[in-house]
């Protein structure tokens, strides 16, 4: 079972590619939700208040993805689809790339714009440190304090990560599981008596 995706953690070095006077600026981003990235376009068009077009596409989710592109004036699909064949291209999500254009005063034409586009993602892309990730699952384990030294038995012989705990005459501990050890998890605590677990989301 596939368990990984390729994401990046932090923002990549501006790029620049130059094109017949046009200059080309293009950044990579870390994002998991849209509104994250309309912040960051929003904050590079007043970097770049006097370019021409700032284009981008992005990619959000792990097991299930949404994208979006944007040509932002430049003729159709000669931008923002180049620009998410990268992404594709190199297989990352949780990403955005915007790439800014400063026009140089002679037409690239479609062709041109396409291959502009592309090379200054990839640029982008290439400038960024790209990391491998899992997919975890997080889960609740519900248990009575008399439990707890089988609890922690389990957690450190499959070395799980606790997200946070709440150790009191009911304990509750919360945990992140790797996606394809949740059947062998979930079995080893089901076979304790008295002990729940559950899964949870929103533990990010």
């Amino acid at each position: 079972m596939d368990d990984t995706y390729k994401t990046i953690n932090t923002p990549g070095e501006e790029t620049l590619y130059k094109d017949k006077n046009s200059k080309f600026y293009g950044y990579a981003f870390p994002v998991t939700t849209e509104d994250e990235t309309k912040q960051i376009i929003t904050k590079l068009k007043k970097q770049h208040h006097s370019a021409r077009h700032w284009c981008y596409a992005w990619q959000i989710g792990i097991e299930q993805t949404r994208y979006r592109v944007n040509d932002d004036g430049e003729p159709s699909n000669s931008a923002g689809q180049p620009i998410y064949g990268q992404i594709l291209s190199y297989d990352v999500t949780n990403i955005l790339i915007i790439v800014v254009r400063y026009f140089g005063g002679v037409k690239l034409g479609v062709g041109g714009l396409i291959h502009a586009y592309k090379t200054s993602a990839q640029l982008a892309l290439e400038a960024s440190t790209i990391v491998e990730k899992t997919i975890d699952v997080h889960f609740e384990i519900v248990f009575e304090y008399k439990d707890m030294n089988k609890v922690m038995r389990i957690i450190k012989e499959n070395n799980l990560t606790i997200i946070k705990q709440n150790l009191q005459l009911n304990c509750k501990i919360y945990i992140s599981v790797r996606k394809k050890f949740i059947d062998k998890i979930k079995n080893a605590f089901s076979s304790l008596y008295e002990v729940e677990i559950k899964k949870v989301k929103g533990l990010d």
